[in-house]
């Protein structure tokens, strides 16, 4: 009864010059469900009487209805009214394990019920758009064409002129990853990569029996001259780096350094493939090393970590439409295609806008959450940048990697050691994931343990008795 006295005087918030009134209409609907506004299982108001609150046509409020029954908001229920329904739109949380675990490297949630209830309304959009063909079809494993041109429309204001035929759909990076890998190196040739690298690339070449050599870092990245030593002594098969936001450093390598490894790269016919992972995430980037080179890079263009990680789609960049064939080939022996259906939401959120509102918000949460920690870690220990929601802790001696993050682990904290990135000789560091914790709060209270816990010896800090 509670649930019929607040919704019968339900008026949603619409401008009328934000589009047809009817759509305005469902997508407040929306939002007020996600935010809690409207709770499952509400009586909306009788239609001629929104119509008559709003001051427009019945006819208006009768196909926002219709709408929004095609969302799976709401349903009807025959004599009694239309009610709330959308069980999937649930603000619900899941229960607390007890464990921030920030060793995950996740975009940060942002709170915006309007822009998640588009995100999810663009999924029923792709259902009505797609029907049966979605869930009961294959495509080809390089991704339909539609796909494709999406993924050309996305990267677009990075890597200007690409094509959709020099891109390939891909469930997710790891995939490209792999089928890149093995195009590129047979097992027992090396591959270079960063003396700190993505433990996902350390997998993927440990599978194909290829070995890595590691490139002396610093500050800034990559060194061109070690890279340069190598490349005479070890005649490797590539490079593979993530000269944005590097992984787990932060590092963004500048251009200079990016035209020399190019330089030295062309020289020794050494393909480069370029984890972007994070490149959508600077406002202002630096050019890719794939739109300096794009004869000589092979780009993967992830989604996971600019608008959803549940998404599972990469897009592939090859250095030309050849090169694009012999890797189709590759993903369909690994993972045959990726999934018509996340494609296709992914398809959808780029050419509605979506997934550049998405985009947005999380760089808005990235730069709140990177404040917070700049505010409470000690920025001698900390290398971190504004548009990273990763940060790299060094710890001093007495603490040692293992030893920080067990402790940390004891109190319900969890984070990456550095063994997990690195090849040879671990330093004293640990990686911590700024987005992985629900709330700022959340987060807030994380740090303030790791900073305390960093400014004791483990000898004070120890729990055995």
């Amino acid at each position: 009864m509670e649930n019929d006295q607040a919704a019968a005087f339900w008026t949603p918030s619409i401008r009328k010059a934000d589009g047809p009134v009817y759509l305005a209409i469902a997508d407040a609907l929306s939002a007020d469900i996600l935010s809690g506004r409207l709770a499952e299982g509400s009586r909306l108001p009788p239609q001629r009487a929104l119509a008559d609150a709003l001051k427009i046509d019945f006819t208006t409020v009768s196909r926002a209805y219709s709408e929004a029954r095609k969302r799976g908001l709401v349903e009807g229920r025959v004599g009694q009214g239309t009610y709330v329904k959308a069980k999937r739109l649930s603000a619900s949380r899941r229960p607390s394990s007890g464990l921030v675990d920030m060793s995950m490297n996740l975009p940060p949630r942002f709170d915006d019920p309007g822009l998640v209830a588009r995100m999810w309304d663009g999924i029923s959009d792709v259902q009505a758009a797609g029907g049966i063909d979605l869930l009961m079809r294959y495509q080809e494993a390089g991704g339909a064409a539609r796909d494709r041109e999406a993924g050309a429309f996305w990267l677009a204001s990075r890597l200007e002129g690409v094509t959709p035929d020099r891109i390939l759909v891909c469930p997710g990076a790891q995939c490209a990853m792999l089928a890149i890998a093995g195009v590129l190196a047979a097992p027992g040739e090396g591959i270079c990569v960063e003396a700190l690298t993505y433990p996902g690339f350390r997998s993927a070449a440990a599978h194909l029996r290829i070995e890595l050599i590691g490139v002396p870092t610093d500050e800034d990245g990559l060194i061109p001259e070690a890279f340069e030593k190598i490349c005479e002594t070890q005649k490797p098969k590539a490079l593979y780096c993530t000269p944005t936001l590097q992984n787990p450093t932060t590092a963004t390598l500048p251009l200079a350094r990016r035209l020399a490894l190019l330089e030295i790269a062309r020289r020794f016919h050494v393909p480069i493939i370029e984890d972007d992972a994070y490149g959508a995430l600077p406002v202002d980037p630096l050019p890719p090393l794939a739109a300096l080179a794009p004869d000589l890079v092979y780009h993967i263009a992830g989604l996971a970590k600019c608008i959803a990680p549940a998404l599972r789609i990469a897009y592939l960049v090859a250095p030309d439409g050849r090169a694009a064939s012999r890797l189709v080939g590759a993903v369909r022996a690994t993972a045959s295609m990726a999934s018509p259906l996340t494609a296709g939401i992914a398809s959808r959120w780029i050419e509605h806008g979506i997934a550049d509102a998405v985009l947005a918000a999380i760089r808005t949460e990235t730069k709140s959450r990177y404040l917070i920690a700049k505010s409470i870690l000690p920025l001698e220990h900390t290398c971190a940048d504004p548009e990273a929601f990763h940060v790299w802790l060094t710890l001093t001696t007495p603490w040692t990697r293992g030893e920080f993050a067990s402790r940390l682990r004891s109190v319900g904290i969890g984070v990456v050691a550095s063994d997990a990135f690195a090849l040879a000789s671990p330093p004293e560091a640990v990686r911590l994931g700024l987005g992985a914790p629900e709330t700022r709060e959340e987060l807030t209270q994380s740090l303030r343990i790791i900073a305390d816990l960093l400014s004791q010896s483990p000898a004070t800090s120890s729990m055995v008795v």
